[in-house]
């Protein structure tokens, strides 16, 4: 099916609008870009533009498209049939996924016809804006296990099968190990980790069983999950019965797993439990309804866990699930324009951008200017096709956590400042406005 029409019902009318007064084809650029990251966000990190740019390759309106538009009565039928004619074919630069990123500097732009840069507002937003928003979530969840492996499986809890394979595929270039979700795994090329549930424990007549029979399919990695009943009573010593057993047929008991209660205490317990009975290398795991504050506050108080999993709270964003993406046109015919606000942030930069990364901070400058740094947006499509080279999810990982690291502790309260150029024609067009 096609993605044309993935988009809201104003930016066809506009459309149509731009159509009718002769404007469609005058040269429009526009920018996609954030005001301030989300509530308990310290560093947004960039997500979605390669999946963006995969669509906006074959962006097109089929037969199925004009037909669904015109049985809405709403529209005339020379501006069907220019859709029906329509393929996108707009330039797109973008900084890279897995970039950390700043509120008010554009994160994409698009220049090409006015009719096509405002047709892919609403997907542009969507795409970039929750990829973004998990990432971010991710990176916080991350830094806050403090190296540790954090594993994430929030499928069952994310918004939908499309927004499930977003966030497995976000939260590993946050910085995740490995998604539970498979066919993001397939999809995308993650790595996927999973052991059992609470179910397989208690499909078995005893908790002792359920491991053996676990270990017996799974020898070389074995995971048990140790809350179901007692976890200290009864989980670990099970556990541990079931690691001397592995050990007499070559194998080593990998880990366990906990999921509930006080999990700092419960961490305790099973490791003094495991390292008297001479299991120091069994890993601990822990999950249960785990997020960044959580997770930080098991690190601060030196909790013996190794590795943490997370779901929901990651995968839904759930301290804050808005993320304020915001797609400004900011020249149209050579005319460089913005959007005046009362509130200074909601007051649009003018014209064609570039974004330059420095050792200080970033500079939003206009395109043709040239500053010290590097700049940040590269050319992905000329004329609607791609001109950049396809980038794994591993690479773009890879990207993410160099990037942070050179942004230091500090990173997220670098300075952002507009070009001297830049300040001034914006100065001088909030004054032209307001006049």
């Amino acid at each position: 099916m096609s993605d044309a029409l993935f988009t809201d019902f104003y930016e066809l009318t506009m459309m149509a609008g731009y159509f009718d007064a002769g404007t469609a084809d005058d040269v429009a650029t526009f920018d996609l870009f954030f005001r301030h990251p989300p509530d308990g966000i310290d560093q947004v990190v960039l997500a979605g533009i390669e999946t963006v740019v995969d669509e906006l390759v074959d962006l097109r309106f089929d037969d199925d498209d004009v037909a669904f538009l015109a049985s809405q009565e709403h529209f005339p039928a020379p501006f069907l049939e220019r859709l029906a004619s329509q393929r996108f074919s707009c330039d797109v630069w973008a900084i890279r996924s897995g970039t950390p990123v700043f509120g008010n500097e554009p994160l994409l732009r698009v220049t090409g016809p006015l009719l096509q840069a405002q047709w892919v507002e609403t997907l542009l937003i969507n795409r970039v804006a929750y990829a973004s928003l998990v990432a971010s979530h991710a990176l916080a969840v991350v830094q806050a296990a403090n190296g540790k492996p954090v594993l994430e499986f929030g499928a069952r809890r994310a918004h939908g099968p499309n927004g499930a394979l977003t966030a497995s595929r976000a939260a590993i270039i946050g910085g995740c190990a490995s998604t539970s979700n498979v066919q993001a795994g397939q999809r995308y090329g993650l790595p996927v980790s999973g052991t059992q549930a609470h179910s397989w424990v208690m499909a078995f007549p005893s908790e002792l069983e359920a491991f053996r029979a676990y270990a017996e399919v799974f020898p070389a990695d074995c995971v048990l999950l140790v809350d179901t009943y007692d976890t200290l009573g009864r989980g670990i010593p099970n556990a541990i019965t079931v690691a001397a057993e592995l050990a007499e047929r070559g194998h080593r008991l990998r880990g366990v797993r906990l999921d509930s209660g006080d999990l700092g205490e419960l961490a305790r317990g099973a490791r003094a439990q495991l390292d008297a009975a001479g299991w120091h290398d069994v890993d601990i795991i822990a999950s249960g309804d785990l997020d960044a504050t959580s997770i930080a506050a098991l690190e601060r108080a030196d909790a013996p866990i190794d590795a943490y999993g997370v779901g929901t709270a990651m995968v839904t964003a759930r301290s804050d699930p808005a993320f304020s993406g915001v797609y400004k046109v900011a020249e149209v015919a050579g005319r460089p324009t913005l959007k005046l606000s009362s509130s200074p942030e909601k007051t649009s930069n003018p014209g064609r951008k570039q974004v330059w990364r420095t050792t200080t901070g970033d500079i939003v400058g206009l395109d043709h200017e040239r500053h010290e740094g590097r700049a940040l947006l590269e050319p992905m499509l000329r004329d609607g096709r791609r001109c950049s080279d396809t980038e794994t999810v591993d690479t773009i990982a890879r990207r993410c956590r160099e990037a942070v690291a050179a942004l230091g502790d500090d990173g997220h309260r670098r300075e952002i400042r507009l070009s001297d150029e830049l300040a001034a024609l914006r100065t001088r067009l909030i004054e032209q406005f307001r006049d």
